[in-house]
């Protein structure tokens, strides 16, 4: 099941009969001080802990008399869950321990801006909910959160993608191990104020998911308000086929990874289908009908088998077996693309029974072929014929019942079809299970927070932030003469409204400007420098002053790094700004002799670039680029040229 198109993730026939549509959540942090609900810093990422909190999770009867199917499954696992605390970081809230503060003030006025760019609605009062989160990653069991914009649309390839809701909400935890029954988190972003912005199912192909995604992110990167870099934005993915359900692909780091990953999901999809359509031709339509036995064969493995459970029966675990009777081949019908119907049970006997080290288990149809023997064997004890499936699982005994628990589960959920699930994304472009999907009726209001008036003068006074879209700017930017590269950069960089007013200034080369904020302050960033933590009016100085001492751009860099330096020791640069002030066109004889100086420099052929490159490098260096790039190169080019005619 494969695309026929010249970019395969984009191929709107072959995705057309799938019949997918995807939509995104996207969770952007925010660029605050302080946390959302206590007054501990955000942003201070650290390894280092000074206190351990252990933690378990049961679950509780709804005012309803039911479980949750998430708490249900969570409590299966019987995970020990681990808090790394940092002092600097975390505060009793976190814990659960400290009902919540006022929300954030700036957070609050960031996520209105965000609202009004995006073009929602502000609502007239902020109600904050609380939403279950199960798996450990927040100590209280849910997450504060709190809607701020409703309803709006985008443009996007010629028709508009419709965004239902923005949110302003905590982080989570970050995951730092899990393995077997314990799982371990550190603490120090949880609570971070980050905005969750949810379109409707709008987009038709994984390419097109992508680029949504993309487009929101460059929206609000444009307000200057957000965090940036790896781990501060994050996407959930929603996926569905015809015949299909929605399926969450669950924090996508980089939009770059979304294509494969939806790709996968929406044939493992309509391979579902088929494998609903194979239980119903063979009489299995409904769960009393399926045939599952389930046996404890340790002995069989004491001498002989597969190396895994050889060694577990050896270390006094136990082996099960569980007999699908008349169900052979199902477990070798395709899924996602180079995967198998078995994996759908790996991945629920990974995650519930916590039975993770691979390779988690064997069946009678992907058997190592070094062990057939004991194939025969087992086949023998079960009195299991061709028509029958075998599954064998190992470990410690409670957490083999479990396992053979899901592994019925999940062919029980066979017989429907595709099941509501979260899917971890996989670096290689397939996902795995990670936990049933929530239900409809996870949110519920929070009683420790009141509700929030959104006067219309506050908004109305933020609106004043909103900033261009970035394909307006995009455009204003293409039409100066910026390479592509660099457009693209400008057109999300919080210093762009700067640059556009230091552009409109006489004598302003905005091509110039560009440049030097997409190219050479990116350059010093990945050098560690703080570039782009810089405040638009330190910058702005900077600028002024190189401008107004007709330094040629090919020198801003080296200043700049000088200029860096001495903000980040001390917060004050003025130094280095009286030195670039002092400086001035050199006169015509030392320019005459910087030139010459350049031209007599041995040029190395090995050496990069041509023998022009060589000597412009060495002009600029002598003059300290005190004339433009452009005048030193008309110089070097005509003396080059009287050298050829000679």
């Amino acid at each position: 099941m494969t695309p026929s198109h010249p970019d395969p993730y984009d191929d709107a026939s072959f995705y057309g009969e799938l019949g997918l549509i995807s939509g995104l959540e996207i969770h952007q942090q925010l660029l605050t001080g302080g946390k959302l609900f206590c007054r501990c810093p955000a942003g201070r990422y650290s390894k280092e802990y000074d206190a351990v909190v252990l933690r378990h999770m049961r679950p509780t009867l709804s005012e309803m008399g039911t479980y949750d199917g998430t708490a249900l499954m969570e409590f299966k696992t019987r995970k020990e869950i681990v808090y790394l605390l940092n002092d600097d970081s975390v505060c009793t809230y976190e814990m659960d321990d400290t009902p919540p503060f006022p929300v954030d003030d700036q957070a609050l006025d960031i996520s209105i801006v965000l609202s009004l760019t995006m073009g929602c609605p502000v609502v007239d009062e902020v109600h904050i909910a609380r939403k279950q989160y199960l798996d450990g990653s927040i100590p209280t069991g849910f997450q504060r959160t709190g809607i701020v914009g409703l309803s709006s649309e985008i443009p996007f390839r010629g028709r508009k993608v419709r965004i239902r809701q923005l949110s302003l909400e905590e982080d989570s935890c970050r995951e730092v191990a899990n393995k077997g029954h314990r799982i371990t988190f550190r603490t120090d972003r949880l609570g971070m104020p980050l905005v969750e912005v949810v379109t409707d199912p709008d987009f038709r192909t994984p390419r097109e998911v992508a680029e949504g995604a993309r487009l929101l992110g460059r929206i609000m990167r444009a307000t200057g308000l957000v965090r940036t870099g790896l781990g501060t934005t994050r996407q959930d993915v929603n996926v569905s086929v015809t015949g299909g359900v929605r399926c969450e692909i669950k924090g996508v780091s980089r939009y770059q990874l979304i294509p494969p990953l939806v790709h996968n999901e929406a044939v493992r999809q309509a391979n579902l289908l088929a494998v609903r359509k194979e239980l119903h031709m063979r009489g299995v339509k409904s769960p009393a009908e399926l045939a599952i036995e389930e046996a404890d064969v340790t002995d069989l493995f004491r001498r002989a088998g597969p190396a895994e459970p050889l060694e577990a029966a050896r270390r006094g675990e136990k082996v099960r077996a569980v007999v699908l009777r008349g169900l052979a081949g199902i477990l070798s019908m395709p899924t996602q693309e180079g995967c198998h119907f078995v994996t759908e049970l790996k991945g629920r006997v990974r995650v519930v029974a916590c039975l993770d080290e691979p390779p988690i288990l064997y069946d009678s149809e992907h058997w190592p072929g070094e062990a057939r023997s004991s194939l025969g064997e087992l086949r023998k004890r079960l009195k299991a014929g061709e028509k029958d499936a075998l599954v064998l699982v190992w470990g410690p005994e409670r957490d083999t019942h479990t396992a053979g628990g899901e592994i019925r589960l999940r062919l029980e959920e066979a017989i429907y079809g595709v099941p509501n699930e979260t899917r971890k994304p996989l670096p290689d472009g397939h996902t795995d299970f990670e936990r049933i999907l929530p239900g409809p009726d996870r949110m519920y209001p929070d009683t420790d927070h009141p509700v929030i008036p959104l006067s219309r003068d506050r908004v109305e006074k933020l609106s004043a932030l909103v900033p261009e879209m970035p394909w307006e700017r995009e455009e204003k930017w293409r039409a100066r003469g910026l390479p592509e590269d660099a457009v693209e950069r400008i057109a999300v960089s919080p210093y762009e409204p700067l640059l556009e007013r230091l552009s409109a200034r006489d004598g302003a080369d905005p091509k110039a400007l560009g440049l030097f904020a997409a190219r050479d302050m990116r350059a010093l960033r990945r050098e560690g420098l703080p570039a782009e933590e810089l405040p638009p009016g330190e910058l702005e100085k900077f600028l002024l002053a190189v401008m107004e001492a007709g330094l040629a751009r090919e020198a801003w860099s080296r200043w700049f790094r000088r200029f860096l330096e001495a903000w980040a020791e001390g917060g004050e640069a003025e130094g280095v700004l009286e030195e670039i002030r002092r400086l001035s066109r050199p006169p015509e004889e030392e320019i005459r002799k910087a030139l010459e100086k350049a031209l007599k420099e041995p040029f190395r052929e090995k050496s990069r670039g041509s023998r022009f490159d060589w000597c412009m490098g060495r002009l600029m260096k002598e003059l300290g680029g005190r004339i433009p790039g452009r005048e030193a190169a008309a110089l070097l080019e005509a003396e080059l040229g009287k050298e050829a005619g000679r």
